[in-house]
């Protein structure tokens, strides 16, 4: 099975340091929709797996994530793409869980579900968080210099191995 995970704010969209807590906040990143377009005409399986703690400090609720998701399904069937699934982690940062990044529960969690192994799939993401739950469940990090792309790779520490693209497009161009 070809398959990618991708990380949202930041990557497809562009992030804010005041969380996405709306469909009006929620804008693509030029190409992006795009870039998952063409994944999937090259027969990819395109997962989301994202940090959602906005949920869980109480800044929206669920019926508006479902609204942002349905925003940017509704976008990318325009471009002629599409996601396969949404994962996300709801739990606030200081809170214990396996499926926020850096531990790589929800990347478990899309093994399992499509039943692959995650040894060589592409992850991209836009923070070291991204990379490093990418890295601990077998998958190939691919930082993008999008969002807080650039902060990442000034601060160092990137995983062995680590490829690093200047947007989703460009890191879309090595996968597909």
């Amino acid at each position: 099975m070809k398959l990618v995970i991708l990380d949202r704010d930041g990557v497809i969209n562009f992030d804010s340091d005041q969380f996405i807590k709306s469909p009006e906040e929620w804008k693509p990143i030029p190409g992006s929709l795009e870039a998952i377009a063409r994944l999937n005409h090259a027969g990819f399986h395109v997962v989301v797996a994202t940090n959602q703690s906005g949920l869980g400090r109480g800044l929206f609720d669920m019926a508006t994530l479902n609204a942002i998701h349905d925003k940017m399904f509704r976008m990318l069937g325009q471009a002629g793409g599409r996601i396969d699934a949404v994962f996300y982690c709801p739990c606030a940062a200081q809170q214990e869980c396996e499926c926020r990044k850096p531990r790589p529960g929800m990347f478990h969690d899309i093994a399992r579900r499509f039943g692959a192994s995650l040894a060589g799939v592409a992850a991209v993401g836009d923070s070291l968080r991204d990379l490093q739950a990418a890295e601990t469940a077998g998958a190939r990090p691919m930082l993008v210099l999008t969002g807080k792309g650039p902060k990442t790779l000034a601060d160092g520490g990137l995983p062995v191995g680590t490829r690093v693209h200047a947007d989703l497009a460009d890191a879309v161009r090595h996968i597909a």
